[in-house]
């Protein structure tokens, strides 16, 4: 189709004299794949409209929140009912306490929760805690794992196996960016050599299980074994950060998929039905140091606003449905089959790679990536011309090759049949 432009354009223009490179977080400004960034109306289920009235199968899905597709009934009913009693009261509320119980009947490693607005803020959180709770100043995260714009965490990884890190962003100081060590991921020797270097002073190690926010670099479970034997080994504090993968690839996360159990976790996204909230929790024993309970600060104005509990309870309801993620990943393998089959009959360099409703495309040889570096950057500018291309034809996908895609309930055998023909014409196109 020809997409018409106008207004997403003029709306930009007006953008950038108001925001830092015209937009509010940086991978909206499409500067991976060239073009006008476009301005969304509305979502209906599955697709969403932009402002010039261009209409798209979402694969985005707000980044990952709306697993049950734009505007879904229940959720939206919640908000405005709970809106409409008064949306913050800076107090406690009921909404907070069966969010929480709901969860944590459902996830038997929380033993204790707190709500937060964000998911950089449950991580922020997660790391404070593990610091004030063992006494110790050193963390270890994992190169190609991202959890969010927290200063500690805003480091790349060094010229060693398991190096401390280099700030990765101005204005977070070296001092401390060397306070977090930088492991490679997948590569347990590295693994090793950090903790019988440092043990002693690491309070913690924090990893996304499902590391999918440079790409779906999906990890051997013998890793994550290592990691949670390494930590308990030398009381070190294992985080799991399921801001994307909680409720995404089963109700319980990744728990659902390896049965590896955190000291902690740090859950965004579905949890609030698609409003702003955060949420971390874990171990009893970890959770007391929190105050009031215990002297590890944290706090927040619009910490359990009853309208994200409210939304979030909606939908995590679905969830837990009987069958709700056998189908999302019906409908996750239907379309990765369907383009893989093509690229490998036409001889492409690209696969799909997927777990549960989450899924990736990269121009390589192979079924899996587990490494960051192990993406050719050169790809990259690949991926720009078939998101180009995909939206050009109605498919609306993440304006980053880096990004991994989702699949909601929203989505019909239909949308995943149009898709999965998009994605095989586009790549006709551009390979």
């Amino acid at each position: 189709m020809a997409l018409k432009r106008e207004r997403s354009e003029q709306l930009f223009e007006q953008a950038q004299q108001l925001f830092p490179g015209g937009v509010n977080s940086p991978v909206r400004a499409f500067r991976s794949v060239g073009g006008t960034p476009l301005f969304f109306a509305r979502g209906e289920g599955a697709e969403v409209i932009d402002a010039d009235g261009n209409r798209f199968i979402d694969l985005c899905h707000s980044w990952g929140p709306l697993i049950l597709g734009h505007a879904h009934q229940a959720v939206v009913e919640a908000i405005t009912r709970t809106a409409a009693k008064g949306s913050t009261f800076g107090a406690p509320t009921e909404e907070e306490n069966m969010l929480a119980s709901f969860v944590m009947e459902r996830i038997p490693f929380i033993e204790r929760m707190r709500f937060v607005s964000s998911g950089t803020e449950a991580v922020m959180s997660a790391i404070r805690l593990a610091r004030g709770a063992t006494k110790r100043d050193l963390i270890i995260k994992f190169d190609g794992c991202y959890h969010g714009h927290f200063d500690s965490l805003l480091v790349n990884a060094g010229s060693g196996l398991a190096t401390f890190g280099t700030s990765s962003s101005a204005g977070v100081p070296e001092a401390l960016a060397q306070l977090t060590m930088v492991v490679p991921l997948n590569d347990e020797e590295a693994l090793e050599a950090a903790f019988a270097k440092h043990g002693g002073r690491i309070a913690g190690a924090i990893i996304e299980p499902v590391p999918a926010n440079n790409g779906l670099l999906l990890q051997d479970k013998s890793f994550l074994l290592k990691l949670r034997e390494l930590c308990t080994k030398h009381g070190s504090v294992l985080i799991f950060d399921e801001v994307i993968s909680g409720f995404r690839v089963g109700f319980a996360g990744s728990f659902c998929t390896y049965g590896i159990t955190p000291d902690l976790a740090t859950y965004g996204k579905i949890i609030g039905g698609g409003m702003p909230v955060g949420a971390y929790g874990g171990r009893h024993d970890l959770m007391k140091h929190i105050a009031p309970e215990g002297n590890v600060y944290q706090a927040g104005t619009l910490s359990g606003n009853p309208v994200a509990m409210a939304a979030g309870l909606a939908q995590v309801s679905e969830c837990a449905k009987g069958g709700f993620y056998m189908e999302l990943e019906r409908k996750t393998a239907s379309l990765c089959n369907s383009v893989n089959a093509h690229a490998k009959s036409k001889g492409y360099d690209y696969h799909i790679d997927h777990l549960g409703s989450i899924f990736w495309g990269f121009f390589a040889r192979g079924e899996h990536i587990q490494r960051a570096d192990a993406i050719d950057p050169a790809s990259m500018k690949s991926y720009a011309k078939l998101h180009a291309a995909l939206l050009e034809r109605g498919v609306y996908a993440a304006p980053s090759g880096y990004e991994v895609g989702f699949i909601s309930t929203a989505h019909t055998d239909e949308h995943i049949a149009r898709v999965a023909d998009t994605f095989c014409s586009a790549l006709d196109e551009v390979i």
